[in-house]
């Protein structure tokens, strides 16, 4: 089985293992490997981002045990392209071979030892796009999180969800689908991986309300113009910050910086699209809610909303 993704995916090609694996943990999911000689020089990465997907093919060159304590706040599909990867998990143990999957929770210890000649594809599917997809087909998101029953699924099991990742490859290397279609093959996927496995999920018509989640969002509206940290939020909720930022993950599909940065940036916004009587001064008004290098303010803003804040209090005039 060849490599799904193509040439123009290309990131590293006869590397470093260790350089390709620094690559994967900013882009695809924290780990650490050993038994990797840097004399080696066989390691090769692919990678593409499409939608809310990271499309990762991964071959290191020689024998690496890669391990991680927990994702966290992603899943990881793995799907074994040549040689074999033996898995190992709270005490079971089994050797993939080509065609068959791996599908790692969130929580799931990783234990895996690569074969000098092993390649697979792993997609990195976030928390929140399986909360999403779940929500979209009128299910209740457990408590503790969806958790799917079983890691390993040989290729026939899931021939349907192959079918797709090759597609969704073939799309992402093209490059010609980006935006909103990219997005939907996102979803596509998780909808696919929670139709066709088995999962805690419980359908109901209504999904569970989060206490812990409304009273942090009705906090941050209260307190937008402080600063406001992440140990803070999680003594409000009376979690860990690890849980936290799973909480946040889950049902805001990002991190609690980001959320509150946003929820700032749109209301400065709405203040700058109001009547311009009631606008003093866009510096001023960056600064009351703790944005204090304008040059990174006018990029986040831009970022946001497609256009900087100078222009849209000036189409309010």
């Amino acid at each position: 089985m060849v490599s799904l993704l193509g040439a123009e995916s290309i990131v590293y090609h006869q590397a470093d293992p260790h350089r390709v694996s620094d690559y994967v943990n900013q882009h695809v999911g924290v780990h650490g490997i050993r038994g990797a000689r840097r004399s080696d020089q066989q390691a090769s990465l692919r990678h593409r981002q499409f939608g809310k997907l990271d499309l990762c093919s991964l071959r290191y060159g020689e024998q690496i045990q890669v391990s991680s304590k927990a994702l966290e706040t992603v899943y990881h599909l793995q799907l074994q392209l040549s040689g074999h990867c033996r898995w190992h998990s709270r005490g079971q143990e089994h050797y993939l071979s080509p065609g068959e999957m791996l599908l790692i929770n969130p929580e799931d210890p990783v234990d895996l030892t690569y074969s000098s000649d092993c390649e697979k594809l792993i997609v990195k599917l976030p928390v929140g796009l399986l909360e999403q997809a779940c929500s979209d087909s009128q299910g209740s998101s457990p408590a503790q999180g969806i958790r799917f029953a079983a890691n390993l699924y040989p290729s026939q099991q899931l021939q349907g969800v192959a079918e797709l990742l090759r597609l969704i490859c073939q799309e992402a290397s093209s490059g010609q689908c980006q935006g909103p279609l990219a997005e939907q093959y996102s979803r596509l996927l998780a909808a696919k991986l929670l139709c066709a496995l088995e999962t805690n999920i419980q359908q109901e018509q209504v999904e569970e309300s989060c206490p812990s989640f409304s009273r942090i969002a009705d906090y941050i509206e209260e307190h937008l113009k402080k600063d406001i940290s992440v140990e803070q939020l999680a003594k409000l909720a009376h979690m860990s910050s690890r849980s936290l930022y799973l909480l946040f993950e889950r049902k805001a599909g990002t991190t609690p910086k980001s959320y509150i940065r946003q929820r700032k940036l749109e209301q400065i916004h709405q203040q700058l699209s109001s009547s311009p009587a009631r606008v003093r001064n866009i510096t001023e008004i960056a600064m009351d809610y703790g944005f204090m290098h304008l040059g990174r303010f006018s990029e986040s803003y831009r970022n946001e909303f497609g256009e900087l804040p100078s222009d849209t209090l000036r189409r309010q005039h």
